[in-house]
């Protein structure tokens, strides 16, 4: 935040310490020692006993997972339950539906039912909810009237907006003889689950009378027998078990039924799925077992009573290594824990951070447990996450009598206190022993904010100034997190108030930058709701900062200290905001703000400036006189203020007079182009109003209205040309907005830029226009647009400074659209400027289409132009190997033996490239010739394959070479064998008199050897010896390929972007 390496950051003290406290509530088993996910826990549901009977009863919403399961009412005696009343078109039958129960009213709801009906009301009718008379007759236990309406329906399956049927209804609410009525129809395994979770024993036994899979689950895996345990339905599942149900089936996070019902507190379900087998020791995706759900569960004790009994493993550990002691330590399951001790429970099991069961009860302050732990024998020496010990964890989360607890365990250590002369008892181990980081149990007892605790410590002869890996002291660990309490303690007992830690810091400087409502936003969030709660935080916030600072003040702490960056007090006041802080600086030591010794890179003002801590900066305004100092990229406050967007800060600045033309060092940019970068229009439309040139220009000669239309901020740019901004200014390569614009793709900036009448064909330093970059970045729209405007001008060159045309670009790039508006235009019916034509532009790049489109438009008399060396658009195709372009170009008759300047055909040149494809295609059209191979084997034996005649076999080139010479100076030896087999000419000479044997040496001189040597050996050597030694001596030697390549002719086009 503060440039170079400041590391402002560092301020966030015991950030280790603090990101591993959490908190867990019985309901809400979540996180590291959580049991089951919370998806699952609010879906398993528990009773309200404080609810009041409803009159009716209600399908919940439907939400994720069984959330069928996700509530339970309890019920009056003879209350009704049945589904909410909503009006809707038919309003008198499903009110004839719902009305009042009873037999005289039953005989008159059906009357009224059928009278309806006889005079046309539509059955199949929905209210708002979606539900149809079925529904409201299936919850009302209407039967005689749902036997009325069912032969009328189209299906009895029909879902309301829940996507619940009838049947769902009919078995929420028990009601047997309508969920008889509606068993003809297809079963999902909602209605199942309902009726199980209920209790509805009877509709249960109806449903699966009718074929209902009693094994069905839902989309999270859970089964009825999950959704009867979970409730505690203890005859429906009595009633599954004895139809053979897999006791242990699990759901989608491997939870059985046992798991559930010790979750839940289901007992006596419980007891019965062990009596008939489960598993009691099944873990569950995470690793936990029933016996780690009823440790942790609020109701679990009786269930975790009957595991134990009946054999459950009390050391088992889950896959973060938690075992079921360490869940009754997590939420202070005190009698739960006795249990497993005495059950044998291992009091010092660890998980996978190391952590016994001592240090989770210790971190979340269960002081019954923690004694349980130690009176069993737990080691309250023994480390854990961060080689951290029980207390040090106490003392982060501010448990002073866990601390108190946990001191008072240990005997090995008789420690005389500092206080007084009596001897006090230690923790078992030495107090000042460091954790990881070096931190003791006082720097977690500082942090932690609890100043009983650090009395309890420094009681117990714990060392104030004992320092952690970076040097800090418990008072900087204080006062970084504005515990004052602590601070004044520690400073009492003679703490060094100006000791610095490894980064130059004092404890003052960590009071300036502590940051405690970022803490309280972490959790709040940044919400509307929230907005007075976070102001009221920020206001208590600033008056802990004060309160710190004050103290440290008076208690002669040097705020003139600075850090190895050469920033002090006043410089982590201003970066973090503190008001209060810095008016308080300035009443005791003004000549602090003043000091020119300092190394630091950037100023109070710019810090505050960045941060958008406007209240600090106007405190800051009042002492400072140089408002335009800049930082070592030479930006100013305003500068920075602008770039991040925050306008009180902007505004403050600009009423104190600072300037807004001023240019840093690197870009010359002014606050003004920093604002337009990130689109920040209030602070812009600040700066404008004191700005005396809209036009000013950075380093690449470009205007804020130029950067606007880049980035595509329209409000920007529309306020920028309510204040004149010129739309024609050109940047150092000639760019002018529009020419961003139409790069860019911001349509909208394009067209505010043309309504002021933007020049169209304006050129940049390569000679393009925005007709250039629309072609070349395929918007056709905008090029039509743009084509009109500059044709009804009358005057026109659409050249490049290499003669390429918008239609080279668009054919170049593949744009289609761009190439059909170009050719609607008679100045692009001929292939005008570089004879490098758009149809060479297409092929060389594979646009295919784009080359059909031309040649369809143009005429096949395009196929053969060339350009200034003499190639075709076929001879581009063969270079670039682009086989779909060859043949496009050969079926409008292109000439395969036309050659270039440099006498190349098109074959010749896929050879030489060694383009297989290319290669073949020719020869598939019986095109054949034969020329230098240039080591590029299967094309050399493509054209082979296609050749006869024995002339060409034995053809010479300019230096009298034949193919044979050129494949043995190759190694191509496949191709060798060839033209042997052909009857290639072994005696055949070059122009320096060498047969193809002799090409094989690797230069002339060696040839020359060679030809000396051979003519030596040959009257000794009979012929089979001869060819033997020739053979040998070929092995050895060196080989090299002569590069007969020619350099890609072709101009590559390229787009250049770095204005951008």
């Amino acid at each position: 935040m503060c440039g170079g390496g400041t590391r402002l950051e560092a301020v966030y003290t015991y950030r280790i310490f603090r990101s591993r406290r959490r908190t867990y509530s019985p309901s809400k088993i979540k996180g590291k020692y959580a049991c089951v996910l919370w998806s699952e826990c609010r879906l398993l549901g528990f009773s309200d006993s404080n609810a009041k009977p409803p009159k009716r009863r209600e399908l919940p919403p439907r939400s994720r997972g069984f959330a069928l399961l996700s509530l339970k009412l309890p019920e009056a005696p003879g209350a009704q339950r049945e589904l909410p009343l909503h009006s809707g078109g038919f309003r008198q039958l499903f009110a004839s539906l719902r009305s009042a129960a009873g037999v005289p009213a039953v005989l008159r709801r059906l009357e009224a039912v059928q009278v309806l009906i006889k005079h046309s009301a539509d059955v199949n009718a929905r209210d708002k909810n979606w539900q149809t008379p079925l529904h409201v007759a299936a919850a009302n236990k209407a039967v005689k009237c749902a036997e009325v309406i069912i032969p009328l329906l189209s299906g009895v399956n029909v879902s309301d907006r829940g996507g619940r049927t009838a049947l769902h209804h009919a078995a929420l609410n028990g009601h047997v003889e309508v969920s008889g009525l509606n068993s003809l129809g297809c079963y999902s395994s909602g209605p199942f689950h309902v009726s199980a979770w209920e209790g509805h024993l009877e509709v249960v036994a109806l449903l699966i009378s009718h074929g209902a899979e009693v094994t069905c689950k839902d989309k999270k895996g859970y089964t009825p027998l999950h959704a009867a345990a979970s409730n505690g339905q203890i005859s429906v599942v009595k009633h599954f078990l004895n139809l053979g149900v897999e006791i242990d089936e699990m759901n989608v996070y491997g939870n059985t039924a046992l798991h559930i019902a010790c979750y839940n507190g289901q007992d006596s379900v419980a007891n019965e799925l062990i009596d008939y087998g489960a598993n009691v020791n099944q873990p569950n995706n995470s690793g936990f077992t029933p016996l780690h759900f009823a440790a942790a569960s609020t109701h679990g004790a009786l269930c975790l009573e009957l595991l134990v009994n009946n054999g459950a493993d009390v050391n088992i550990q889950s896959k973060d290594g938690k075992s079921p002691l360490h869940m009754t330590a997590v939420h202070g399951r005190f009698t739960r824990s006795q249990t497993l001790i005495q059950n044998g429970g291992e009091i010092d099991c660890v998980d996978k951070d190391g952590n016994t069961p001592l240090h989770v009860a210790a971190r979340y302050g269960h002081e019954l447990l923690i004694n349980t732990l130690i009176t069993s024998g737990a080691d309250a020496a023994r480390c854990g996450v961060h080689r951290m010990f029980p207390l040090h964890l106490a003392a982060l989360n501010a448990h002073a009598d866990c601390c108190r607890k946990l001191l008072s365990s240990g005997q090995k250590y008789s420690i005389v206190s500092m206080f007084s002369n009596e001897h006090v008892l230690s923790a078992g181990f030495e107090i000042d022993t460091p954790d990881k980081f070096g931190r003791t149990c006082l720097h977690a007892a500082a942090a932690g904010g609890n100043v009983d605790c650090v009395k309890l410590l420094q009681s117990s002869g714990a060392d104030f100034n004992k320092k952690d890996k970076h040097g800090r002291t418990p008072l900087h660990y204080a006062a970084a997190n504005c515990h004052f309490q602590c601070m004044e303690t520690l400073v009492t007992t003679g703490a060094n108030i100006n000791e610095t830690d490894d980064w130059g810091r004092t404890a003052l400087h960590y009071a300036a930058a502590s940051d405690m409502d970022r803490k309280r936003k972490n959790i709040l969030g940044n919400s509307h709701e929230n907005a007075e709660e976070l102001e009221r935080a920020n206001e208590m916030k600033e008056k802990a900062a004060a309160l710190c600072l004050e103290f440290l003040l008076q208690n002669e702490a040097n705020p003139s200290i600075q850090d190895k960056d050469g920033y002090n007090t006043v410089h982590y006041a201003a970066a973090y905001g503190h008001r209060q802080c810095l008016e308080l600086l300035l009443e005791k030591t003004s000549h602090i703000f003043e000091e020119s010794d300092s190394t630091a890179t950037k100023s109070p003002l710019h810090l505050a400036a960045y941060n958008g801590h406007h209240q600090a900066l106007e405190v800051l305004l009042q002492s400072l006189g140089d408002l335009d100092i800049k930082d070592e990229k030479g930006h100013t406050a305003l500068d920075l203020a602008a770039f991040k967007g925050h306008t009180e800060c902007v505004e403050a600045l600009i009423n104190q007079g600072a300037s807004v033309m001023v240019k840093d060092n690197v870009t010359q940019r002014t606050p003004l182009h920093a604002a337009v970068i990130n689109g920040h229009t209030p602070c812009l439309r600040l700066l404008l109003e004191v700005a005396d040139n809209p036009d000013v220009t950075d380093a690449k000669g470009q205007t804020p209205l130029m950067l606007a239309v880049a980035y595509g901020h329209i409000d920007a740019v529309a306020l920028l040309l309510e204040k004149e901004a010129s739309v024609d200014a050109a940047d150092s390569l000639g760019c002018t907005a529009l020419h961003r614009g139409v790069m860019t793709g911001h349509e909208e900036c394009v067209q505010m830029l043309l309504e002021q009448e933007a020049l169209i064909m304006c050129k940049d330093a390569r000679g393009r226009t925005p007709l250039h970059y629309a072609a070349a970045r395929g918007h056709a729209t905008w090029l039509s647009e743009l084509l009109q405007l500059a044709l009804s001008e009358g005057d026109y060159n659409f050249k490049d400074n290499q003669s390429y045309t918008p239609l080279h670009w668009a054919s170049y790039n593949g744009n289609e659209g761009c190439i059909e508006v170009l050719l609607e235009q008679k100045p692009f019916r001929n292939f005008i400027g570089n004879p490098f034509s758009p149809l060479h532009c297409a092929v060389i790049n594979d646009h295919e289409n784009c080359a059909s489109l031309l040649i369809g438009t143009l005429g096949v008399g395009i196929v053969n132009c060339k350009d200034d060396k003499g190639r075709t658009p076929l001879h581009a195709a063969a270079f670039a190997d682009h086989v779909e372009c060859l043949q496009l170009l050969l079926s409008h008759n292109a000439q395969v033996n036309a050659a270039d300047n440099s006498g190349k055909t098109p074959l010749t040149m896929a050879a030489e490239k060694g383009h297989v494809g290319a290669v073949g295609k020719y020869l598939r059209e019986e095109h054949k010739c034969i020329y230098v191979f240039q080591g590029h084997e299967k094309c050399a034996l493509l054209i082979l394959d296609k050749i006869q005649e024995q002339s060409l076999i034995n053809a010479k080139n300019n230096a009298l070479q034949t193919p044979l010479h050129i494949a043995a100076q190759n190694g191509l030896k496949m191709v060798v064998e060839e033209l042997l087999a052909k009857g290639a000419c072994v005696r055949a000479v070059d122009e320096n008199g060498h047969t193809p044997a002799l090409a094989c040496a690797p230069n002339k001189d060696v040839a020359d050897c060679l030809a000396l040597i051979l003519a030596t050996m040959m009257p000794f050597s009979p012929s089979s010896t001869m060819t033997q030694k020739m053979d040998t001596m070929k092995t050895i030697l060196i080989r090299k390929h002569f590069d007969f390549g020619i350099q890609c002719p072709f101009p590559q086009l390229h787009l250049d972007l770095s204005w951008c």
